[in-house]
């Protein structure tokens, strides 16, 4: 242990600064070599380099015109639709169908786009489903479903024909319906598969039906090929036991004088669209009425007459 002694008014001496080795520079460790370093940056450079150039050709327009050649020399190899087989149809034309199949510029069978050629099918009318596939190396098969014509629909003085959802089919050549049930009125089409259901109810009545009336969107009168019209009640289950109960009656009263039935005998209408009421209204009904009236005259006046002995 060293000791320094200071004399009154001496300065204090001055250590000198103990100088300290410089600190050494850190070193990190590379993961990769140089070599490999190098290598990486290059390869990444490169790929970023083609990517710029696919963005750059592809505004360019380059790949689209490498596609439309990939599908020229596809169809020059015989790869192009050539036949169209249609299966299924009755009813349906088939140039709708082939228009539909074949709406490109070269119709190449690789690139057609079978999902697309469906839908347009399903737009067709009578079309109800539609199936599409290819067969190389030119032929695309489609398998129509047709839609089944179930009743003649009459609106604004039109008929057309129609399937059990209301889908109009034709409005041509309609002859070859005429054995088809007629709906008549706005909405009725709508209606067919309910009308359809409630004929079926009756079915000794339905061949006499010439035309089933839907009055303000919720109930059907029926119109008989004798001309008396049926009025139903407003929902399907009291319109289905009113019309078989029409269906007894006019059975019931068909072993009369002139073997006939309540259709053919001068009514012209059956309101039925009270429960357990039918108010009948016609020719019929008067002249039962004035014989009602004579016999029940001829009847006072044979009683009134005075007896002679």
């Amino acid at each position: 242990m060293t000791t320094t002694v200071l004399k009154r008014g001496a300065k204090a001496p001055v250590r000198k600064p103990v100088a300290r080795p410089a600190p050494r520079p850190a070193t990190v460790a590379l993961p990769v070599s140089r070599p490999a370093l190098r290598r990486n940056v290059a390869i990444t450079v490169g790929v970023l380099a083609a990517l710029a150039g696919i963005v750059v050709a592809g505004l360019m327009g380059v790949w689209t015109r490498a596609g439309e050649e990939i599908v020229r020399q596809s169809a020059v190899a015989g790869l192009e639709i050539r036949h169209v087989e249609v299966t299924g149809t009755r009813e349906l034309a088939l140039l709708p169908v082939y228009q539909a199949a074949l709406p490109g510029r070269d119709n190449a069978m690789l690139t057609s786009d079978l999902g697309a050629i469906r839908d347009r099918l399903r737009n067709l009318p009578w079309v109800a489903d539609a199936s599409v596939s290819r067969r190389l190396p030119d032929t695309l098969a489609i398998a129509i479903t047709e839609r089944r014509p179930v009743a003649l629909w009459q609106h604004r003085r039109r008929l057309q024909v129609i399937d059990i959802s209301g889908v109009t089919l034709t409005h041509d050549r309609l002859e070859r319906f005429a054995n088809l049930p007629l709906v008549v009125g706005p909405g009725a089409n709508t209606r067919v598969r309910e009308f359809l259901t409630l004929a079926a109810t009756a079915p000794t009545l339905a061949p006499k039906v010439d035309a089933a009336v839907l009055v303000g969107g919720r109930r059907w009168d029926l119109k008989f090929k004798t001309g008396e019209t049926l009025s139903l009640p407003d929902t399907p289950a009291a319109a289905g036991h009113a019309l078989a109960t029409f269906a007894r009656l006019d059975q019931g009263s068909a072993g009369g004088a002139d073997g006939s039935g309540l259709l053919g005998r001068r009514f012209e209408r059956f309101d039925m669209r009270l429960p357990g009421r039918m108010i009948v209204g016609g020719a019929a009904v008067k002249d039962a009425l004035d014989a009602n009236a004579k016999a029940a005259k001829a009847a006072a006046a044979a009683k009134a007459k005075p007896l002679t002995i």
